[in-house]
């Protein structure tokens, strides 16, 4: 698969082996808190005899080997159900000894594209420095490793500097269930009448399906013609940064900003910001508790091992058979493990005026945030994608509803020649950026500041757009379509 593969929406980037199967040494569950003790010793553990753990919400550890007092092997728990999947990871170390220094290796990674290649590090704090910070890249390597059948193994140094600490190691900065229940709870709290929370169903492990509603509550009024933008994030557990975006444009949406106050008014937001809860909670990387990758079911949604995307799909197909309504947007959240920036992932469709349509909101996000990547932006219509929201909303809403996935990399991204690794602020700012771009697709439109039940859909002015399906550069996939031009 090219580099340029969607990682958010794709299976597999380069599988190690194709071991796709388990093995009698895959672990199957998380540590707890285990101490890892050199072979043949029976004594009490002492300092320096390290204590892993990741039982815990969104942990992810299976396995530890000891190699020496200076090294160990670590091996990822597969996604439940789903041995395919071992890319997240999340676990503290403690019982340090003062200023001990180890080499840990992640030995099972299921792929082999990542962007540990470009210079990306984990994250770690620690509980006398609760900020998360990147372990420094001369620490880090990434390389084939002939003791581990030649997969791709991730090995960093690390030094211990204060032995009463507990330490914790990331993939990517988390994001919890309980910390978007907390989140969520805290805005319920406040009582704002343009905010409402609604349960839309429950888990197969009877966690809850959030439904967020943003407007003026006027616009609930079923006599006024709603336009509606429907967002979601989180179908894939270990993209902790698409619930990070989501927050950023949330906290914005909700704020007291000019722009905001004139979202609120004129539009409708409904937003799902974690369609996968229990493969959060979990520490699944990519899968539901039952094994599935949930953007692979689109098209067929089982009520009894897809629950979530069941609600999910028939609310927005709802949403699109509502005469009162106007689902003018269909935005899913991902995050990409092999490409910088922010960009999005847009459809092919047979009528030129819609596929020009579609590519004004990347442009416009592209002018309001320096992250964003119209060169990494593209529109495809592969056959692999088709249970996809993106893809099946795409064949099955009205023709004038946008729907894309937005990506934004798990590392960094690129700007003015300079490479600036992703913050969580980083990310809340790109979903403050999309916010406001909603704004300004709207003011092309010269559709904010007239009556909201003031006919139907106008077209998106393009005259000046400068789009084509005959876009030159980008992608030699046949079925992509890529825009490297400024706009």
């Amino acid at each position: 698969m090219a580099s340029g593969a969607e990682s958010g929406e794709n299976g597999l980037d380069g599988d190690q082996n194709g071991e796709n199967t388990p093995k009698a040494d895959e672990p199957v569950g998380n540590i707890s808190r285990f101490c890892c003790l050199p072979p043949g010793y029976n004594g009490k553990p002492k300092k320096g005899h390290l204590i892993f753990d990741a039982c815990f919400e969104s942990g992810n550890l299976g396995r530890v080997d000891y190699i020496t007092e200076f090294e160990y092997d670590l091996f990822i728990r597969p996604d439940t159900c789903n041995p395919r999947f071992r890319v997240w990871f999340n676990f503290t170390v403690e019982n340090s000894s003062p200023y001990q220094r180890v080499i840990f290796n992640i030995v099972n990674f299921s792929k082999t594209k990542s962007l540990y290649r470009e210079g990306m590090t984990p994250l770690v704090k620690s509980t006398s420095r609760p900020k998360w910070q990147r372990i420094p890249a001369k620490n880090c390597f990434y390389y084939r490793c002939p003791d581990h059948r030649k997969n791709y193994v991730l090995s960093f140094a690390f030094a211990f500097d204060n032995d009463t600490d507990v330490y914790q190691f990331a993939y990517s900065f988390p994001y919890t269930y309980t910390r978007l229940q907390n989140y969520l709870d805290s805005i319920e709290r406040q009582g704002l009448g343009f905010f409402e929370r609604e349960l839309l169903c429950t888990t197969v492990q009877q966690r809850k399906l959030d439904l967020l509603t943003i407007t003026n509550p006027e616009n609930n009024n079923s006599k006024i013609r709603k336009r509606v933008i429907f967002i979601t994030a989180r179908i894939h557990p270990g993209e902790t940064p698409s619930s990070y975006v989501c927050q950023g444009l949330i906290d914005f949406l909700l704020s007291n900003h000019p722009t905001a106050k004139i979202l609120r008014e004129y539009l409708v937001f409904k937003i799902v910001p974690m369609i996968n809860p229990d493969g959060v909670v979990l520490g699944n990387y990519r899968c539901s508790l039952m094994g599935f990758d949930l953007n692979r079911h689109w098209h067929e949604p089982s009520p009894w091992a897809h629950p979530t995307l069941v609600a999910t799909k028939n609310l927005v197909m709802e949403l699109d058979s509502d005469s009162t309504a106007h689902l003018d947007f269909y935005i899913d959240i991902h995050a990409h493990s092999t490409l910088m920036n922010g960009f999005m992932y847009g459809n092919i469709y047979e009528e030129e005026e819609r596929f020009e349509r579609q590519a004004v909101f990347p442009r416009l996000l592209c002018a309001n945030a320096d992250d964003f990547s119209m060169t990494k932006t593209s529109f495809n219509r592969d056959a692999m994608k088709a249970g996809t929201g993106r893809r099946f909303l795409g064949s099955s809403l009205d023709p004038a509803t946008h729907c894309y996935t937005l990506e934004v990399s798990f590392f960094s991204y690129h700007t003015n020649g300079a490479m600036s690794p992703y913050t969580e602020d980083g990310y809340f700012k790109l979903g403050r950026n999309v916010a406001r771009t909603f704004l300004d697709y709207y003011k092309l439109n010269s559709l904010v500041g007239k009556d909201k039940d003031g006919g139907p859909r106008s077209p998106i002015r393009r005259a000046s757009m400068g789009v084509s399906n005959k876009a030159q550069g980008g992608s030699n996939d046949p079925n992509s379509v890529t825009y490297p031009m400024k706009f």
